[in-house]
């Protein structure tokens, strides 16, 4: 009986001082960043067009294919900012952007996104090829690159391919500028795309 007692005494002890002392890693803590909203530019006084586009989230694959805020600190390594994650994807977040893009320049008839599964005319698919920060010469520069093609849904004809770079120097290193550099990256990429998508015939 005895024996039983400080048995189960040292089981509780030891049992305590996992408890106190555990090795497991404590969860790391992120902060989660929405990209900047865009300028709002007024609607383009051009006329409208007639057809409508449903716009796909683009295909990415590795580091795009994630919610991790993408850094190259030099060309051959490519990490993420640690304690940092986007709200969405990397992908949809670009095809979010380019949604309210259309929609603030108001010339299509109906702009839509893939998940809507809505009926269009046309779709813009693409490629999203890069969308980190890089560092070049020491100074940080956040990079996105867009690989598009407009298609005709009925026929699925390639009506027109382009590819799209935009960049943009946060004012210094900090995760926090670095974001909003990304999204002064993304008005410039979609103002881009969006001439050139509602000038197809």
């Amino acid at each position: 009986m005895i024996r039983r007692a400080i048995g189960v005494g040292i089981a509780v002890l030891l049992a305590a001082a996992v408890a106190s002392c555990s090795i497991l890693p404590k969860a790391e803590t992120r902060d989660v960043y929405v990209l900047p909203a865009a300028t709002g530019a007024p609607p383009s006084a051009s006329p409208p067009v007639t057809w409508s586009l449903r716009i796909n989230t683009p295909k990415a694959t590795g580091y795009l294919d994630s919610n991790r805020i993408a850094v190259m600190p030099d060309a051959s390594r490519i990490t993420v900012y640690q304690g940092a994650r986007w709200s969405d994807d990397a992908a949809v977040l670009v095809r979010d952007r380019l949604v309210d893009a259309f929609r603030m320049d108001a010339r299509l008839a109906l702009v839509s996104n893939g998940d809507a599964n809505e009926r269009a005319d046309r779709e813009l698919d693409g490629q999203l090829r890069a969308f980190q920060t890089e560092y070049i010469n020491g100074a940080p520069i956040v990079v996105i690159r867009y690989d598009a093609q407009v298609v005709e849904v009925h026929t699925r004809r390639i009506i027109a391919t382009r590819s799209f770079e935009a960049r943009s120097a946060p004012s210094d290193k900090a995760v926090v500028s670095a974001v909003n550099a990304f999204g002064v990256a993304s008005d410039t990429l979609t103002t881009d795309v969006v001439a050139w998508v509602v000038a197809l015939r």
